[in-house]
């Protein structure tokens, strides 16, 4: 069994990206700007952009917080938005999820132009990826693609099961799979007998939200082992794996924490500077 170390593969990837942008700051150009909107006081969303600050420090990556109370009407986020989209010193804008719920997240992020959509949520840049077109892929879906490519995990021809059909991660990890040859079984909330399908995966990702959710008798001996769920329960992360069941078992698995979530950070920082390429020429 092999552990997927996400986040030594993240700071690795982290210092090379500031390798590159130090070569354009010594031909004079702009450091790469991200801009984080974070709204309310979620507990875990501001664990998360504390994280996404420091990844930024790492990389070479100017960062600005907008921090808005709970109580933020609609125009204020759209008038936000819009100034963030008009800057042309901002290369890339994420709107950090989940936000209150008088607020609709679906008009919000397509408000975010899809030139400095650095989380890849845009409907612009999710219709490009489905076509096979050049785009800014979602963050989560990137950076597992990328911690698999780094541990030469060859992709073509498994069995690749999903756990989960969101737009942030399942159907878009669910796309990127597939056109790396995988046969893909997208399975959620109304799938019947679901250890049927897991028990079929060469490959699983899970990102239910359900803590434990895959135990040890969902999964069959060599699977690679992929969880995107982060659990708070007593304090604690846990993933939606029960990782100490599974890890005899499968031949890969990502840890929670330090598996998928660092490598989420470092592909939005990646976004960040492709967008930022867009922007200095």
């Amino acid at each position: 069994m092999t552990i997927l170390d996400g986040l030594q593969v993240a700071q690795q990837r982290n210092l090379e990206l500031r390798t590159k942008i130090d070569e354009y700051l010594k031909n004079g150009q702009r450091r790469p700007h991200l801009s984080i909107i974070l709204i309310g006081d979620n507990p875990a969303s501001l664990s998360y952009v504390k994280g996404k600050g420091k990844a930024c420090e790492v990389a070479g990556i100017k960062h600005t917080l907008h921090h808005l109370p709970e109580s933020t009407t609609d125009d204020d986020v759209r008038s936000l938005i819009q100034t963030l989209n008009n800057d042309p010193e901002v290369d890339g804008m994420i709107l950090q999820l989940p936000i209150p719920k008088h607020l609709d997240e679906n008009v919000l992020i397509d408000l975010i132009a899809k030139e400095k959509d650095a989380d890849g949520f845009h409907v612009m840049n999710q219709g490009y990826l489905y076509q096979k077109k050049p785009s800014i892929k979602p963050a989560t879906p990137k950076g597992i693609m990328t911690l698999l490519k780094h541990y030469n995990i060859q992709i073509s021809g498994l069995n690749a099961v999903i756990v989960g059909r969101s737009n942030i991660v399942g159907f878009p990890v669910a796309r990127l799979l597939m056109d790396e040859g995988a046969t893909i079984t997208v399975c959620h909330r109304q799938t019947k007998d679901l250890r049927a399908h897991t028990l079929e995966a060469d490959l699983l990702v899970v990102a239910s939200g359900k803590p434990h959710l895959i135990t040890k008798d969902m999964v069959k001996q060599g699977a690679i082992v992929v969880d995107v769920g982060v659990n708070r329960i007593d304090g604690k992360l846990i993933g939606d794996v029960d990782f100490e069941d599974i890890k005899d078992i499968a031949s890969f698995i990502t840890p929670v924490p330090k598996g998928v979530g660092p490598m989420t950070i470092n592909a939005l920082l990646e976004n960040t500077y492709e967008l930022y390429l867009t922007h200095i020429q």
